[in-house]
């Protein structure tokens, strides 16, 4: 086991060890968002949510590989012609919208904030445009919300219209 640990250590490190802390957080939250989100379905005994976000996982890395080999759009630090969209982008963005689809805004607002973060990594350390990683968020979300239902058929949504406020509970059976 200890083997184990030392191997995975030294991968690890150099892995980052050329990266900016930015980047290095941007990574960590790559493959934080899909695995925690994956997690929360094995962890409640989701199987329904686990063949959503199979469905939502996998159509979201499937477009925006195809759009990153057909677009082939070169990298603002030119390491190469695979930036148009961003795939960490499209990854975080993609877990968090599955988290909120499947289990509620609140356990999303750090899933968002996260996506948000990884997105300003890329940009800031010159590995995407702005439009990359726009388009890579927008790719992960609708991926989710169209793979993605409630969880147990509850929604809890908030309700305004003029001069009235409220709260809207749906149950489908």
């Amino acid at each position: 086991m200890l083997k184990f640990i030392l191997l995975f250590f030294l991968l690890f490190t150099s892995l980052f060890a050329q990266k900016s802390n930015t980047e290095i957080v941007g990574d960590i939250f790559l493959l934080a968002l899909p695995i925690g989100a994956y997690s929360t379905t094995l962890y409640l005994d989701d199987s329904e949510g686990q063949l959503e976000f199979y469905k939502s996982f996998g159509t979201t890395v499937g477009l925006t590989y195809a759009f990153k080999f057909g677009v082939a759009r070169e990298r603002p630090n030119e390491e190469d012609n695979r930036s148009f969209p961003s795939g960490h982008a499209s990854a975080t963005f993609g877990a968090a919208s599955f988290i909120h689809m499947r289990y509620g805004l609140k356990y999303a607002i750090v899933p968002y904030l996260a996506a948000v973060y990884t997105g300003y990594s890329r940009v800031h350390t010159e590995q995407h445009y702005n439009s990359d990683v726009i388009v890579g968020a927008l790719i992960g979300i609708v991926s989710s919300w169209y793979f993605t239902s409630p969880y147990k058929d509850v929604t809890l949504q908030p309700l305004t219209k003029s001069g009235y406020n409220g709260v809207n509970l749906t149950y489908k059976w």
